[in-house]
């Protein structure tokens, strides 16, 4: 794999929901307000331990594809949005990635350094 350096700063948060209604509602509005280019949703199983009882549960994974630059805010945007009490919202950095690719995040994701103008 090329180590692409361009891709620093591109990343996927993972994000579970309780409904795919919920779910779509959260990818809605982070396209809509530019925060992510992408989401992806996907049904998925899980089992947790939530205040010391395990579960199993039918969630919705969401895959956003962001410029990490905008985390703090889509974080508040995703809380402002998700009936979790403590949502899983984690980053993961995008190491290498198509160049056509990650341009095209970039054209559809805000910048922070550009006050959020394209």
């Amino acid at each position: 794999m090329n180590n692409n350096s361009t891709a620093t700063g591109y990343g996927v948060v993972l994000v579970t929901a309780s409904s795919q209604q919920e779910g779509e509602a959260i990818a809605q509005a982070l396209v809509e307000a530019q925060l992510a280019a992408c989401v992806n949703l996907m049904p998925v199983h899980s089992i947790y331990t939530w205040q010391g009882k395990i579960h199993s549960e039918q969630e919705w994974q969401l895959l956003i594809k962001t410029d990490l630059t905008q985390f703090p805010t889509l974080e508040k945007k995703i809380r402002e949005l998700h009936s979790y009490e403590v949502p899983e919202i984690i980053a993961l950095p995008i190491v290498a990635g198509s160049q056509p690719y990650l341009e095209w995040i970039s054209s559809n994701v805000k910048n922070e350094k550009s006050d959020g103008r394209q």
